[in-house]
Formats: C-alpha cells, sequence, structure tokens
C-alpha cells in the first residue's frame, strides 16, 4: 500500500470520526508498511498505539480493506525520537488547563501538561440514569470549581460505565468555569513513568514540585500503582501535600478502595476519607439512552442514513456488559452503512456485527440463575420453581425470572417452562413487577446489582 493510498485512507476517517479525534488520535499515527497481511504503524507513544487500537482498529482495518489492500491485522510501533513529530506527542495534543501550571525550573524538561482530553466526554454528552446519577452529580459539583467539599473524590466501577468520561468532563468544565487554576490529568501509569523518569535523571526535585503546584489533581486508573512500592510512597506524599494545602483530587478505579489488593493500608485509607461513588452496570434504558445521543451525533455526519425501527433496542438488550462495546458498534454500524449506502436494518445490524454480538453473547443459564437466587435468599429450589404462590417463594421466583430475561437470551416461553411449566404472561408479569420496585424498593436494587454482579464475576 502507498502513502498516497493512507493519505485517502485518513481523509476518509476524518469524515468518519470528526476534526477533534481525527486531530488527537489519526494524525500522529504513521503508515509504515504491509507485509503477509500486516499493516505496521509508527506512534509517538504506546498510550496513542494502545488508545487507536482499542478505539479505532475496526474501522482502519474495514477502510484499509476497502480500498483494496489485504490486511488481516495491524501492529503499532512506537517511532524512533528523531522520526516522531513534535506535534505528535499526547502532552502536545489537547492543550488543558493543566498547561496552564506553574512551569519547572528553568533546567527541567519536565512539562507540566497531562493527557489529552477527549472532546467528546462532556457534561452535555453524558447519558445520565439511575446507575449514575450520584456520580454525575458529585463530578459537576467538583467540575464547577468552588470550595472543595469532599477530598477525594473518588469513582469507581468496571469498565465501559463512564469513569473516564466524568474525569475528562470535569477537567474541561474546570477549564471553562476556573481558567485561572491549575488542572492536571493523568492516568496512573503515566504518574508511575514521571516517577521512575525523575528518578533516572535525578529530577526527584523537579518532580515533587510539579505535582505539588496544581490546584486539581485527577488521577485515572489507580489501581494500576497497586504493587509498586515506591510509586505508592510517592502518590501517597502528594495526595497528603495537596490536601494539607485543601487542594482537590479526583481518582478514579475499578474498584473500591478497600478492594484494590496490593495497595498500601495508610492510601487504602486516605482515599476512603472522601466520597467514594460507585458507577453501577448500567440497565437497559441508560444503555439505550447512550445509544440515542449517539445517534443523534452522528445525524450530522450521516444525514441521508435510514435507522429502522427496533435495531437500537436490540442492540441495547444484547451488548449489556460494556459501554465502549456499545458505543463502538454504532460507530462501526454508521460508517459500515454509510459506505454501502445502505438503510440499517436489522439484517444489516446482524451481518455487520456478528463478531461484537457472539463476543457479547450472554453465557449465563437460568439454572445457575435459580440457584444463586435461591441461596441469596435462603430458600428451596424445589419451592422457588415450585407451585406455591406465598410471598416468601413468590417475590424471589419474580427477581429470578427478571434476571433470566435480563441476562439469557431465552425467551419468555423457554424461561417459564424452566419455572414449573409456567405461561410466558406470568414471567411477563413478575419481570414488569420487579422492573417497578426496582425504581421504588432499595432492598429490591439492592438485591439486583448484588446478584447480578455475582452471576457475571
Amino acid at each position: 500500500m502507498t502513502d498516497d493510498a493512507w493519505g485517502d485512507i485518513r481523509q476518509d476517517l476524518l469524515k468518519t470520526v470528526g476534526q477533534n479525534n481525527f486531530k488527537t488520535w489519526i494524525e500522529p499515527v504513521n503508515f509504515s508498511e504491509l507485509k503477509d497481511g500486516v499493516a505496521t504503524f509508527h506512534v509517538p507513544t504506546n498510550f496513542i498505539g494502545n488508545y487507536v487500537s482499542q478505539n479505532y482498529g475496526d474501522l482502519i482495518l474495514h477502510q484499509m480493506n476497502l480500498n483494496g489492500a489485504d490486511v488481516q491485522r495491524m501492529q503499532f510501533k512506537v517511532a524512533a525520537k528523531t522520526t516522531a513529530p513534535r506535534t505528535a506527542k499526547p502532552a502536545d495534543t489537547v492543550k488543558t488547563a493543566s498547561t496552564a501550571a506553574a512551569p519547572a525550573s528553568e533546567n527541567s524538561d519536565m512539562g507540566m501538561t497531562g493527557a489529552p482530553l477527549d472532546a467528546r466526554f462532556t457534561f452535555d454528552s453524558f447519558v445520565v440514569g439511575k446507575p449514575n446519577e450520584l456520580a454525575n452529580a458529585a463530578a459537576r459539583r467538583v467540575g464547577e470549581g468552588g470550595p472543595v467539599t469532599f477530598n477525594p473524590l473518588f469513582l469507581y466501577g468496571g469498565v465501559g460505565l463512564g469513569k473516564t468520561h466524568l474525569m475528562h468532563a470535569i477537567a474541561w468544565e474546570l477549564q471553562a468555569q476556573r481558567p485561572d487554576l491549575n488542572v492536571l490529568y493523568l492516568s496512573a501509569e503515566q504518574f508511575m513513568y514521571r516517577f521512575v523518569q525523575a528518578l533516572r535523571d535525578r529530577k526527584m526535585m523537579d518532580f515533587k514540585e510539579l505535582f505539588r503546584s496544581v490546584d486539581v489533581l485527577m488521577v485515572d486508573d489507580v489501581q494500576f500503582i497497586a504493587g509498586k512500592d515506591s510509586t505508592q510512597e510517592e502518590f501517597f506524599h502528594t495526595f497528603n501535600a495537596l490536601v494539607d494545602q485543601n487542594k482537590q483530587i479526583i481518582i478514579s478505579a475499578d474498584r473500591a478502595p478497600g478492594e484494590i489488593k496490593d495497595l498500601e493500608e495508610r492510601i487504602k485509607s486516605r482515599l476512603q476519607c472522601g466520597l467514594v461513588v460507585d458507577l453501577h452496570p448500567t440497565d437497559y434504558e441508560l444503555r439505550l439512552g447512550i445509544l440515542q445521543n449517539k445517534v443523534d451525533a452522528y445525524r450530522e455526519q450521516y444525514p441521508e442514513l435510514q435507522l429502522q425501527d427496533g435495531v437500537l433496542e436490540f442492540l441495547a438488550h444484547r451488548i449489556s456488559t460494556n459501554v465502549r462495546v456499545l458505543e463502538g458498534a454504532l460507530t462501526r454500524l454508521f460508517a459500515f452503512a454509510s459506505l454501502v449506502g445502505r438503510e440499517i436494518t436489522m439484517e444489516l445490524t446482524q451481518d455487520c456485527l456478528s463478531d461484537v454480538l457472539r463476543a457479547s453473547e450472554r453465557k449465563i443459564s437460568v439454572e445457575e440463575i435459580q440457584r444463586k437466587v435461591a441461596e441469596h435468599y435462603n430458600i428451596r429450589l424445589s419451592d422457588m420453581i415450585g407451585p406455591k404462590r406465598v410471598r416468601t417463594f413468590a417475590r424471589p421466583r419474580q427477581v429470578a425470572m427478571y434476571l433470566c430475561k435480563q441476562l439469557t437470551s431465552r425467551s419468555l416461553p423457554e424461561i417459564g417452562r424452566r419455572f414449573g411449566g409456567r405461561d410466558h404472561t406470568t414471567v411477563m408479569h413478575g419481570v414488569r413487577r420487579i422492573e417497578e420496585l426496582r425504581n421504588s424498593d432499595g432492598q429490591i436494587a439492592e438485591d439486583l446489582e448484588l446478584l447480578r454482579r455475582t452471576l457475571e464475576a
């Protein structure tokens, strides 16, 4: 494949991903060679290579093959420092409020720039539902840049539930509301990298001065420093120094502070002293809202595309564990439909996203759900699926039916047969009843959340 061909592909990518995302992520990527079905690209950092691979890999692969290149897979290699374009460094890609921070000493080459912010991740584009409303409210309060009320704000939850979106949204909002503040956003891995670099270059005083001069420190995926003793030590001292100065700290992780293995107890204790907020797994309504929000944005790029009724509902049901996968599937679907000039029908959706749908196929069985629910409510399995209608057995039975509907691909009649040969209308009634109670009964909502996590673990 020639450089001209890659240039044409980049133009197609620009139309698909938009100006901001193209400038941030695609522009720094340079095509190197195509050999034995493997396309090699040079990137300025591993961070950019990993991000592009995860978020735009499928799209680039599709565009290359569409342009006549026989590509089976891609690999990203970090370019030598002499060849990496100055503008492609991630610290220079998006100028955030972090660039306004106090500079290091004259002899230091350590800048105070953070990780690039994604222009898509703002509060306006964050879809709020019951599973994330507390996290959203807390993040918005911090984003106002007013007096520090809870320190740190600790956001945690599984992959693709919105932690990073909220972190970026806070940074964007602070930049707009309080441009006078020195805000630094970076990942825990970047914190560790800078710490190691400072040790190697014997510039620890510069490092300490830099990190203690910020007004707001935001560290994403803090679980990655667990087990790294020296990094933990420095993070602890940085944390304490900023808290003592009444500076705001915002942290995210994939689990609660107390559940992060190999994290020092004193750090766990400090992280728990602020507001700890859990982003719960998304429910169907929230996933549907996210998809509808994305469609509204895509309409500007693809005004001619037609979307058949039921497609969004189908995706919201089938791709339930990871919002990133859900959004990526919709991006691919719109790009593909635009390229082939066809309406987005259910058939096109299933063909285009066959691999994603297979990977998202729920593997949990009805029997496993029945067993876990019976154990949770301390009743016998035979009583739960038996004929007795007393509330002690009826409510757990309805909970189990609801979870079967949510977590398996079984139809209502199939679920009914597994519950003592009940009619599908009985299952439907049970599911609706639990949906009502989930919004009005805190205990039922808690039970459902605990059972879902146990089953999906």
